[in-house]
């Protein structure tokens, strides 16, 4: 019988968290990605689970059942940094292992950072850590994608892709879930549009759904922000200078737990950067990056279109930490 995992509010750095928890050993935090919730995980969870860890995969503060605080400023890196490393502690322990999926990875590597002594070893999918680089990342986008659309500069403006994505929750996430899907990069690869475009135009609705997304996944998700809106989760593309003033003090700081990156061979994210090999920059700023796993034919939501191979990747890593 598969682990179902039970549910607790927990408080952490000033707010409550909704968490899933399941398991018992040493403690696993898997933190989310946008749009998603802890459900993004629920194909880790009994596999961690079963294999003698005490996994917690909380709603990230803006999603679901956990506070919404409404000012952007709540959502800059090191209160999302702040929330994990609170809530290791509030779940009786010293340290733990993190694993974040998309902005869950900028916050899990970013704690190793500001919370090194929370952080036992880290594994990030789909976006490795460059550093802080320059220029905050609005400014550097800003210049790469002057003459075009890029979604992280759509979403700037409070209020503009709320409004587009809540007028149909279901319809939204379905095209956005499809077009960084591999399933939706081969069939379906998203053209150059201008820079006044929106988010969701030229996107495929697909019919039927890719098979890894069941419409009781989509109902489940479909659910979560219709309740809760998406104001919270697109904040946390707004605090870009917040961020790199925030990132001053680690800036010159190694990542030194015991590191993993996995995501998969179509994840659009290792392009973002023209020119630049993210994988390679990554190993300039990790000290231990003991695995790395490319998986062929995924896309974006690598650990549910992949379930099988991500879970053997981190039960790779975690099997080799002491």
């Amino acid at each position: 019988m598969t682990i179902q995992p039970e549910f607790a509010t927990v408080q952490t750095n000033g707010i409550r968290l909704r968490v899933a928890l399941a398991g018992k050993g040493p403690l696993v935090v898997l933190v989310h990605g946008w749009p998603e919730s802890w459900y993004s995980w629920r194909h880790q969870i009994p596999a961690l689970a079963e294999a003698g860890y005490r996994v917690a995969a909380p709603d990230v503060r803006g999603y679901g059942g956990s506070d919404k605080p409404a000012a952007i400023e709540a959502y800059a890196i090191k209160e999302m940094c702040a929330d994990i490393a609170g809530l290791v502690e509030a779940l009786g322990e010293r340290q733990a292992i993190l694993v974040g999926h998309d902005w869950g990875a900028p916050i899990v590597w970013h704690t190793s950072l500001f919370f090194p002594q929370s952080v036992r070893a880290v594994a990030a999918l789909s976006v490795p850590h460059a550093g802080r680089g320059p220029v905050h990342r609005i400014e550097l986008f800003r210049n790469i994608y002057k003459d075009r659309f890029f979604y992280q500069l759509y979403f700037q403006q409070p209020g503009v892709a709320e409004a587009e994505f809540e007028t149909d929750v279901r319809a939204s996430l379905r095209k956005i879930y499809y077009a960084a899907s591999g399933e939706g990069r081969k069939a379906a690869p998203r053209p150059a549009e201008p820079a006044d475009a929106k988010y969701l135009d030229g996107l495929v609705d697909p019919n039927p759904l890719p098979d890894w997304l069941t419409p009781d996944d989509l109902d489940y998700y479909t659910g979560e922000f219709a309740r809760s809106g998406f104001r919270g989760p697109l904040n946390r593309y707004r605090t870009s200078e917040l961020d790199f003033a925030q990132q001053a003090e680690i800036a010159t700081r190694r990542i030194e737990q015991p590191a993993a990156f996995i995501a998969g061979s179509l994840e659009p994210v290792l392009s973002f950067l023209p020119g630049v090999d993210l994988v390679a920059r990554m190993r300039e700023h990790v000290t231990d990056l003991r695995l790395v796993r490319i998986i062929d034919g995924a896309g974006h939501w690598v650990q549910q279109e992949r379930p099988a191979e991500v879970n053997a990747a981190l039960l790779e890593f975690l099997g080799g930490l002491a």
